[in-house]
């Protein structure tokens, strides 16, 4: 009971070896170190004298700020000025909206077109012609506030009406909606015009009140200078306009790099932000493959992955890069990679964690992120079917084409505003050198020792020189290696399991059997050459035990011989895990043996200990015991999976693996489902009767 329980809950769990913890903290480390720091301002420049560097052209939009004489200025206009201060009245316009609503028109579309125009037109606020009754001379002109709402803001005076304003843009509204109509007869003789007022109240206490504190409505801008605008040019006179410009540009630029704060709180920041980002990569994993942060290699991969994406980004330094530069890194070979040694489920989540990065650091990090979020995804479909050498350039067109894509679509938006050409050029940089780069997959191998895809298809190949050997010298374990294989496939597949590791396990898992082939049944008839002597019949119990546990250390010792990677080794070792030779160990007890000596009739193990490792099992053993199967009806398969499984679940052989128990139903059902598919029921062809011969 206790390897069931911990076989239901070992999904969740957390790694328990601290040096996970220990890769993941130098992670954030190396990120917070190559974070970009804030830098001071990297131009000098003096009113009078010229540009002496190259043409200056602004990479972020930013305000133009008013030098201290303007500001002085401007203030001491407010303090001579006076702005008038008008409430919004809803009483007023609800009662001239109800009385115009109640007049006869001609049909009921004019009357609803009317209050309808009427309705814009109190929305921004009607002005009594004479609004200002004292000191008229000293209130402005051109700006007002209106309060509406018990909020008051700031309007120029030509965004309302004055009362004689109403009339034409009544006649304008509704000769555009309703052409044909004669507007200014239909108002003059429903009534219209003699219920129309002003809905703006002058109030000359708030307006005294509000310009005693009239410094603080001096706006300290004056203008606004977008990105991709020529600022200066190289050798220019910079002059008092210019100088304005470039000290905003200044000012914009040591805002946003945070040049103007302590070194230790930009310090903190980063190692926040690296924390963060880390984070989220560490729980992407916890979700999504929990099974590689409890494998040091894998994880050193997927954190070396990560880097790969997230060093050159802060390299770059930042903010003040061109957009153009980002474009040169080729993001796609990311998921390339990722996809060259990992499951489906793990690449896509992970590659987008990887691209996070760009939204810290580069000037327009969205947009840069979408198109090569959608890139890498398309790349990641396309290469799968592109695998072959020759294709893998056709994939590196596809992707060109959706960045470019994404590209056009988002400087329709006027996101990227740099010379297309250029871009373009970045872009498809990027797009080759995601293939180009690809063959880097069998350095990394070796470095992280790790199998790639290419690699373990190469070994699957039955041609390969130890298969061809095996089917030479064992040829009954080599047709049940076959099955096998196909069998842990189809249940690989059913949990998205490895299927390209399983598929080289399952092909080399009995290779130790071919140094001594008629130990075993499968091999007997055809070693034996028609001999009715059997190998087994000389010897005792223990000896036969011995024999056939044998495969398994002569398999490693041949698989290591001829250097067949240790992904692939740890399958000979785990197929039989710590099970016994039933057969033998129930003669030996038959012919009164001591239970004490059961050992000497067990494998050494280990016990399997990743989901591949315990689908071979299983599949191993169904094969082998399926061909003694006199019923092949779905029961009797059923009823074959669910004993032999049980009697491994019972003897703990699953409990180190990271096979859930949903996991092991859906294997057994796949189990059953590809028994009922070899052994299906035949068709009984009808003998002849003698008068048809």
């Amino acid at each position: 009971m206790r390897d069931m329980f911990r076989l239901r809950i070992q999904d969740g769990r957390l790694p328990r070896d601290r040096r996970i913890y220990i890769i993941l903290g130098l992670t954030v480390l190396v990120l917070a170190l190559l974070m970009p720091r804030a830098r001071q301002f990297e131009y000098s420049y003096r009113k009078g004298s010229p540009w002496h560097y190259p043409n200056l052209v602004a990479d972020m939009d930013f305000p133009i700020y008013k030098t201290q004489a303007q500001m002085q200025e401007e203030l001491s206009g407010a303090a001579s000025e006076l702005i008038p201060y008008y409430k919004y009245s809803e009483d007023l316009t609800a009662r001239s909206l109800s009385a115009v609503e109640s007049l006869e028109f001609p049909s009921g579309a004019a009357r609803q077109s009317v209050l309808t125009a009427l309705r814009r037109i109190y929305a921004q606020g009607v002005l009594p012609e004479e609004s200002l009754p004292r000191r008229n001379s000293e209130y402005s002109r051109e700006l007002l506030y209106i309060q509406k709402d018990k909020r008051a803001a700031k309007y120029p005076s030509s965004e309302v009406f004055r009362l004689s304003d109403v009339k034409p843009r009544l006649i304008a509204d509704l000769s555009a909606g309703m052409p044909g109509l004669n507007a200014d007869s239909l108002l003059r003789h429903s009534g219209v015009y003699e219920n129309i007022v002003s809905n703006l109240v002058f109030d000359a206490q708030t307006t005294d009140l509000v310009h005693a504190d009239s410094d603080v409505t001096v706006s300290p801008t004056s203008g606004y200078v977008s990105s991709g605008t020529l600022i200066v040019s190289e050798g220019e006179i910079v002059t008092a306009e210019i100088q304005q410009m470039l000290d905003s540009y200044k000012r914009e630029y040591e805002a946003l790099t945070g040049a103007d704060l302590p070194f230790a709180a930009l310090a903190f920041g980063n190692l926040l932000i690296a924390l963060l980002l880390v984070a989220v990569l560490f729980l992407v994993l916890q979700s999504a493959a929990p099974d590689v942060l409890r494998d040091r290699r894998r994880l050193l991969f997927m954190v070396f992955s990560f880097l790969l994406a997230a060093v050159p980004v802060f390299l770059l330094g930042g903010g003040d890069v061109p957009d153009r530069y980002y474009f040169y890194i080729p993001f796609t070979l990311i998921a390339l990679y990722l996809q060259s040694f990992f499951l489906d489920r793990i690449i896509v989540p992970v590659y987008l964690a990887s691209l996070l990065p760009l939204l810290v650091a580069a000037p327009q990090g969205a947009p840069v992120y979408v198109m090569f979020a959608v890139a890498g995804l398309v790349a990641i479909f396309f290469f799968g079917r592109f695998f072959r050498a020759g294709q893998q350039f056709i994939t590196a067109l596809i992707t060109f084409l959706v960045l470019l894509l994404s590209y056009f679509a988002f400087r329709l938006l006027s996101v990227f505003t740099g010379p297309v050409l250029r871009d373009v050029s970045a872009l498809f940089f990027s797009s080759l050198l995601s293939v180009a780069a690809y063959p880097l997959i069998y350095l990394f191998e070796n470095v992280f020792g790790l199998l790639s895809n290419s690699t373990l298809e190469q070994l699957s190949d039955p041609g390969n020189k130890l298969l061809r050997e095996l089917e030479t010298k064992a040829p009954g374990t080599f047709q049940h290696s076959l099955q096998v294989m196909n069998m842990a496939e189809s249940a690989a597949r059913s949990i998205g399991a490895d299927v390209y590791l399983i598929r080289a396990g399952a092909l080399y898992h009995d290779i130790g059997k071919m140094l001594n082939p008629g130990c075993f049944v499968e091999n007997e008839s055809i070693v034996s050459e028609g001999s009715e002597m059997k190998y087994h019949e000389s010897l005792t119990p223990a000896q036969s035990a011995a024999d056939i546990i044998r495969h398994v250390t002569d398999g490693v010792g041949l698989a290591q011989s001829r250097r067949l990677p240790k992904d692939v080794i740890d399958f000979i070792l785990t197929h039989h895990g710590t099970s016994c030779t039933g057969y033998f160990y129930a003669k030996y007890l038959n012919e009164g043996g001591d239970p004490a000596g059961k050992s000497d009739f067990c494998y050494p193990g280990p016990r399997p200990r990743t989901r591949e490792q315990a689908v071979l099992m299983i599949c191993d053993s169904v094969e082998a015991a399926s061909r003694s199967l006199k019923d092949y009806t779905p029961k009797a398969f059923g009823d074959l999976v669910d004993r032999l499984v049980d009697d491994k679940l019972s003897d703990g052989q699953f409990s180190d693996s990271d096979l859930s128990m949903r996991e092991l139903e859906t294997v057994k059902d796949s189990v059953k489902a590809y028994l009922a598919q070899i052994y299906h029921e035949r068709v009984q062809y009808p003998k002849l009767r003698e008068q048809t011969k």
